[in-house]
């Protein structure tokens, strides 16, 4: 595998086998939103996701991670990230995060999303709508000729345009044979930050998490699940793209 700037360049056949592993990382999210709705315990969806897991024949990525106990973290409402499946039940209008990977064929995929429980609220709509146009105009921009710079800025473009807030503790990545490659992909410009040039075999899990009020968050008491501080709604939407020589590929759909 080759390096650019410290950066492994996937080759196609790699590519190949991430495409793989990302659709059935997609395919697990379409079957954990289709069981979304009012009066299900966030565990349930922990336990589809085991089942799907099995069933495809890949291990789930993020158990055992650094520790973390479960294949899905769900994230409810102010919940931001690396929610634990619980008896936490979910309710009418409530807005639900999943984000989960598999590994398949010694490489990992990682893609996120949040949806609704049942009718929500036109607040939650527009968050989850700007989360989802946010990581859009990231993908935009994730092209050779492009600097990693640009996918930052075209997330903190849509988000604070619409007068939302980045959650800044946690950011995108490079993804690969590991759950967490360079580059680091921030959802904001840093200033002074080294410019990376885009290049064709780059993956990156792009992956902008949004707050209605402040970006700060806290960790609660079991050391994973970040909450924001001032408890408003956040939402997380994730794809991993690879980057091609003509533009870009992203990986994590279904179909």
């Amino acid at each position: 595998m080759k390096k650019y700037r410290g950066v492994f360049l996937k080759n196609e056949n790699e590519i190949a086998i991430m495409r793989e592993a990302n659709r059935i990382g997609a395919m697990i999210l379409d079957e954990l939103e289709k069981a979304v709705t009012p009066g299900v315990k966030t565990m349930f969806f922990e336990e589809i996701c085991q089942e799907c897991c099995r069933r495809h024949a890949v291990r789930p990525a993020f158990q055992g991670y650094q520790g973390y106990p479960f294949a899905l973290c769900c994230s409810v409402n102010e919940e931001v990230v690396h929610g634990f499946p619980s008896d936490r039940v979910v309710a009418e209008g409530d807005i639900v995060s999943f984000d989960m990977g598999v590994v398949f064929e010694g490489f990992v995929s990682d893609s996120a999303r949040t949806v609704g429980v049942g009718k929500v609220s036109d607040t939650a709509k527009k968050l989850m709508r700007v989360t989802k146009e946010s990581l859009d105009a990231a993908i935009a921009q994730a092209r050779p000729g492009k600097m990693l710079s640009d996918v930052s800025r075209a997330v903190q473009k849509v988000v604070e345009g619409a007068g939302y807030h980045v959650v800044r503790r946690f950011v995108g990545h490079g993804i690969g044979r590991n759950m967490h490659e360079k580059p680091e992909v921030p959802n904001f410009v840093i200033p002074g930050l080294p410019e990376l040039p885009l290049q064709p075999g780059m993956v990156l899990a792009i992956e902008p998490m949004v707050a209605i009020g402040t970006h700060e968050v806290d960790i609660l008491a079991d050391g994973w699940t970040a909450v924001t501080r001032d408890n408003s709604l956040a939402a997380h939407f994730e794809h991993s793209v690879a980057i091609t020589a003509s533009g870009n590929e992203i990986l994590s759909r279904s179909s």
